[in-house]
């Protein structure tokens, strides 16, 4: 048994200062305030946080890897650099590539979660099925309009691990293929879309309940015609993302979106790219060339391409810069991504009963540890006895 102490807990209901935890087994036994119960070993922290791992539902690769890949080891390292920023839950996000290429990377995530990989949450598609003029970064010799065989060679290669398929359902047979991830069992997302108002308010009654990274490669929100962003936050059923990074959204239209939906319903991710965590320069995102360079990466012409952003670095933007409290900030960072993906009862909160899964910040919120199923990444705690 192992108990965290003289530190800041952060729970759905209250930040418990001074907080302790417990865990053993791989669980979080007991979380308190005050003095910590005796027995087993005792870690002071002496100051800073504790808060649930966080859960990303839209990452492409971090640490100089990429996800859309068929090498194991590649996406293997991009998960371990998002697991030691906190992220101890991931989906693992495909760009748009050839479609036989996007198989493969599939086949090859697929196969990493049958053989019990840790931190993999599940698969998403982000594209190909995406409405060109909305691409932002995604290939488009390799979109293709929405097209059932297509997208069933895709399931068939998830076997059952594809969680998330971003479309865009104002396309020619969008609203079908969307009708077909729902009854396939992933969640249908609306992004990189041109939809109006009424046709993204159609998808999310249609059964689609993600909004793929909020006001970003979606038509713009307008006072007369609000579009996906005002369809996806007028319905109580859909979950959005926000990259909240100060570059991709506006510091104060996040707390417009939040005051909105709620932190129950606003769900943090990074949309990382291989960049992440890396110096600037030229890197690959599926098969398009991007660069970074003064925290952002886009193509060429000056488009964003995803991010270099982490999960922790989201959270301390979220507090530090946009001013949300830390009990909705661990909300959208991990109670409602793991919420969407039904991990509720598994993990997304610091409870009794759930995965020790935890992040240990310092006082300025910056990662001291990150522990996954009770393990931690970085040696700060001792690692439990086999």
């Amino acid at each position: 048994m192992l108990t965290l102490t003289g530190c800041r807990v952060v729970t759905p209901a209250a930040v418990l200062d001074p907080g302790w935890l417990t865990i053993a087994g791989g669980l979080i036994r007991a979380v308190g305030r005050g003095r910590p119960p005796s027995g087993g070993r005792l870690v002071d922290l002496a100051g800073g946080w504790l808060l649930p791992g966080f859960v990303d539902l839209h990452m492409h690769g971090g640490g100089g890897a990429q996800i859309t890949t068929d090498d194991p080891a590649e996406i293997r390292r991009a998960v371990a650099f998002h697991r030691r920023h906190g992220t101890t839950r991931t989906l693992a996000s495909l760009v748009t590539d050839r479609l036989d290429r996007m198989v493969a990377a599939v086949t090859t995530i697929a196969a990493l979660i049958d053989a019990g990989e840790p931190g993999i949450a599940g698969i998403h598609l982000e594209g190909p099925f995406l409405n060109p003029a909305k691409r932002g970064s995604h290939h488009q010799e390799f979109l293709l309009a929405p097209d059932p065989a297509a997208l069933r060679r895709l399931l068939d290669a998830g076997r059952g691990h594809i969680r998330v398929v971003t479309l865009a359902p104002e396309l020619p047979g969008g609203m079908d293929l969307l009708g077909q991830v729902v009854e396939a069992g992933a969640i249908a997302a609306v992004g990189h879309t041109e939809a109006t108002y009424v046709q993204a308010r159609d998808a999310f009654a249609g059964g689609a309940r993600l909004a793929t990274h909020l006001f970003n490669a979606m038509r713009q929100f307008h006072h007369r015609e609000p579009g996906p962003a005002g369809a996806a936050l007028a319905d109580p059923a859909v979950t959005c993302e926000i990259i909240n990074d100060g570059i991709h959204v506006h510091d104060d239209a996040v707390r417009i979106a939040v005051q909105a939906a709620g932190p129950d319903r606003i769900a943090f991710v990074t949309d990382a790219t291989p960049a992440a965590g890396m110096t600037g320069g030229r890197y690959l995102l599926g098969p398009v060339p991007v660069v970074a360079e003064g925290g952002s990466v886009r193509l060429t012409d000056g488009t964003l391409a995803g991010s270099t952003l982490t999960m922790d670095a989201a959270v301390r933007h979220a507090v530090r810069v946009t001013g949300l409290p830390v009990i909705d900030v661990a909300r959208s960072a991990a109670t409602t991504p793991a919420a969407l993906l039904g991990l509720a009862d598994r993990t997304g909160s610091l409870a009794p009963g759930k995965a020790a899964d935890v992040v240990v910040l310092d006082d300025d919120l910056r990662v001291r540890e990150v522990l996954a199923d009770g393990r931690p990444a970085h040696g700060l705690i001792p690692a439990p006895a086999d």
